[in-house]
């Protein structure tokens, strides 16, 4: 005979099963629970904590009560879950999602303690109901969640603004921003949003600039946004082998190879672009009247013919100039040119990326401009030695560890000033070895006379940063109400718009109290500087915006959360316990840099939404970890920026986790790999250039590429994801952009925010796409070569789109 309930001591296996299960997990979470209200966190996860023990062990021991008790808890969390946050789908995810689907488990084992005739019904009944509920709950979040979309564009109010670079784009596309004022805008208007959903692939080239061996596998980042002059396009790969195609079909005409080595490649092998250059006074069928320039991973000036690709004699030595002469020692991969120079009156401006966090007294970050025809340098620009014209005295070198310019510069040929986004000393995370001069001009945009190579002014958005703040993104000049002006970008977040010609702010510009402490006190500024005009920047972090993929991992963010130091915008970083730095040195605006249509009078800024999670490492413990500078025992290169730098020379290394992922879970060594901060991470908005308000804003990049463990979810769901590279806006009202790590290409509606066309690229489309006309027909071009930051695949593909004929 059957036990009946008033004899069993034990439940069925699965009851059995589902009650460890359940009690095992509310162990974990009764543990980090009570850990995290002694940190003065959240309740809940303490006390369900304790109830599903509860629950687990009645459900072990045969008990319908367990059951009943483990709904409650659902219920219970469903009302918690809204009560912290509201109607977000994305927040509620791991909030309502994994009890949910324990809740179906255990309504599929209570009919086995239960002798109901219609005990199946019921239970099945319920897991219908469950499902329902929660799809619902999902739904309504979404459905309730304020919506992005504001209101009609602007009327056009700047039509005509003329551009200061003397360069026109339209048909051509001359410059990596289009031309040197860096708008990424065309006036092309053949594809607009009635026709753009019928957009095709063209045709699509291979580059053959792969990574060649498994040490180099981890650096590959194909950023590139080719030119277009005449009937041809000029492109370079990440390892800077220059390329010369036929607009129209995407046939190769030429190509060089500078035989970079691979001892040559810093964080990323990058080649941003290059540089197109009509020399004066030169026949056009003389070889090199018409000259590519691009400068490469191990710091050289090279110059070929534009029709033949073969290099340029007159240029430099046989066609190259070193970058590096003046610098003393270099170690390979510590210098490197990863953007393309920047062209006013005959000089090629460029700085070069310092790699980053490795040594106090790395290479200089002088700033040099070379003649264009001849590769001779005309002047250089050394902070710490402003009376040197030219290269050092014999037996000197530039000044070491000085801030680089590591990104793009714009120029105005008529003011003839080249405008310098600056980064930081040579170390990020440590300041007090920092000199005036340094100090002075780090963080800063700097505007550089090209006919005498000195500053004529500066704009300043950090003081004293420690947080690898520096400027990412190329100024983008513009007309501001009758004033030559420059909109300013930057990575924390803050838009702010210049007069160009004296860098007086047209736009508000606050002071906000920092916060002191880290462990150099002494050396951080009371306030800062911040825009009162726009900001990308979000609210400070709260505990209640940490995320995972359950429960337990968002516990687990909390509890980091608490144990850090984090006192909002600004917190300095600590040794010894982790800070959040929120935004992170991949947010706000980075190189992509942002895109405006100089004709309706509006910005389109693609951002990042992302903390890291820093820790200074004393120097003792650096040694430990066999953390040296890249030349003595750095190891495989790649990777992510900060992730165990040694700031040799400084008291302190530094650990950086980028987006601060959760890293701590069991069988796993880098953990779930998902983000402690909930979507979206990334998003992308237009905003009215005349008043700064924002015409719409939306998250950025779906989850069909992201999941736990690395696990592509392929849910086409918008999440917000990181995104690096930049947008190109059109005359026919279109945003065209990649950026984002779904491995998709975009047509985005300028007048409201919405995507109306994309495709899946064969890898990510980390690199700025760019727009030209061959042949009576539009052409759109992007470099899908993916990056390995971001996690994308890796791919050598060029594709270029238009309408079918």
């Amino acid at each position: 005979m059957q036990a009946g309930p008033e004899t069993r001591r034990w439940g069925s296996w699965g009851s059995i099963v589902v009650g460890a299960v359940i009690a095992l997990i509310g162990l974990i979470l009764a543990a980090g629970g009570a850990w995290l209200a002694v940190l003065g966190g959240s309740l809940y996860y303490l006390i369900v904590g304790l109830a599903m023990v509860l629950a687990g062990a009645l459900l072990i021991k045969g008990r319908l009560a367990g059951g009943w008790l483990y709904l409650g808890i659902v219920a219970v969390t469903f009302i918690w879950a809204w009560w912290e946050s509201g109607p977000d789908a994305w927040a509620l995810v791991p909030r309502i999602v994994a009890p949910v689907v324990l809740l179906v488990a255990v309504l599929l084992v209570m009919p086995t303690l239960s002798w109901r005739r219609n005990r199946w019904q019921l239970a099945l009944g319920g897991v219908a109901a469950a499902v329902l509920v929660t799809g619902v709950n999902l739904w309504v979040a979404d459905a309730n969640a304020p919506n992005p979309i504001w209101s009609q564009l602007p009327a056009p109010g700047t039509a005509g603004m003329a551009d200061p670079s003397g360069q026109q784009v339209g048909a051509d596309w001359p410059a990596y921003g289009g031309t040197y004022s860096a708008r990424r805008y065309s006036p092309l208007a053949q594809i607009n949003p009635a026709n753009v959903g019928k957009l095709e692939r063209a045709w699509v080239i291979h580059t053959g600039d792969l990574p060649k061996s498994e040490k180099i596998r981890n650096t590959y980042g194909a950023e590139t946004t080719p030119l277009k002059i005449g009937d041809t396009l000029y492109l370079c790969t990440p390892k800077n082998i220059m390329i010369a195609l036929e607009a129209a079909t995407g046939r190769e005409r030429w190509r060089y190879d500078p035989k970079v080595p691979d001892e040559a490649i810093p964080y990323t092998a990058a080649c941003r672009g290059v540089v197109y250059y009509a020399v004066p006074g030169m026949a056009a069928d003389q070889a090199c009247a018409t000259r590519i320039i691009e400068g490469t991973l191990d710091a050289r000036l090279i110059a070929v013919d534009a029709r033949s690709g073969r290099l340029c004699p007159d240029f430099g030595t046989n066609g190259q100039t070193d970058a590096k002469v003046g610098m003393g020692e270099v170690p390979p991969g510590f210098v490197s040119i990863n953007s393309p120079p920047t062209l006013v009156r005959g000089v090629l401006v460029t700085g070069h990326q310092v790699l980053d966090g490795q040594d106090r007294w790395a290479p200089s970050g002088v700033i040099q401009g070379f003649d264009a025809r001849t590769g001779q340098l005309r002047w250089a620009w050394d902070m710490m030695n402003p009376q040197w014209s030219g290269y050092p005295p014999e037996g000197q070198t530039w000044a070491r560890g000085t801030p680089n310019m590591w990104t793009i510069a714009s120029g105005d040929e008529q003011l003839g000033l080249v405008y310098l986004p600056m980064g930081n000393a040579a170390v990020d995370y440590y300041s007090s070895l920092r000199r005036p001069e340094e100090k002075r001009f780090a963080t800063s945009l700097v505007a550089i006379d090209v006919t005498t190579g000195k500053p004529r002014w500066r704009f300043q958005a950090v003081r004293n940063d420690v947080w690898d703040y520096d400027f990412g993104a190329q100024a983008t000049l513009v007309d501001f109400k009758g004033t030559p002006a420059l909109v300013l970008p930057s990575k924390q977040g803050d838009i702010y718009v210049l007069d160009r010609r004296n860098g007086r702010a047209l736009t508000p510009v606050g002071e906000i109290r920092a916060p002191s402490g880290g462990v150099e006190p002494e050396q951080r500024a009371a306030t800062q500087p911040v825009s009162l005009w726009h900001t990308l920047r979000k609210p400070d972090l709260t505990e209640r915006d940490m995320w995972g993929m359950s429960p337990i991992d968002q516990m687990i963010c909390r509890i980091q959360y608490r144990k850090a130091s984090y006192k909002g915008f600004f917190t300095p970083p600590e040794a010894g316990r982790h800070s959040i730095e929120y935004p992170g040195y991949n947010g706000g605006t980075d190189w992509g840099g942002i895109a405006i249509d100089p004709q309706r009078g509006v910005i389109v800024a693609n951002y990042n939404d992302m903390p890291n999670y820093v820790t200074l490492v004393p120097r003792a413990e650096a040694n430990k970890r066999g953390w040296a500078p890249r030349d003595q025992a750095r190891g495989e290169i790649g990777g992510a920026e900060g992730a165990g730098d040694p700031q040799a020379n400084t008291p302190y290394a530094v650990d950086v986790n980028a987006g601060w992922r959760n890293k701590f879970w069991p069988f796993s060594k880098n953990g779930t790999g998902m983000l402690c901060k909930e979507p979206p991470y990334g998003g992308i908005r237009a905003i009215n250039m005349a008043d700064g308000k924002i015409i719409w804003d939306r998250a950025f990049g779906t989850a069909r590429t992201n999941g736990p463990f690395g696990i592509p979810s392929m849910l086409p769901f918008t999440i917000g994801t990181p995104n690096n590279g930049g947008a190109v806006v059109t005359a026919g009202g279109l945003v065209f952009i990649a950026a984002a790590t779904d491995n998709l290409i975009r047509a985005i509606d300028l007048r409201t925010g919405k995507t109306i066309w994309q495709d899946v690229l064969p890898g990510g489309g980390q690199a700025t796409p760019m727009t030209y006309e061959a042949n009576g027909k539009q052409y759109l071009v992007i470099m899908a070569g993916g990056h390995h930051f971001m996690e994308t695949p890796v791919s050598d593909a060029l594709i270029a789109y238009a309408l079918p004929d």
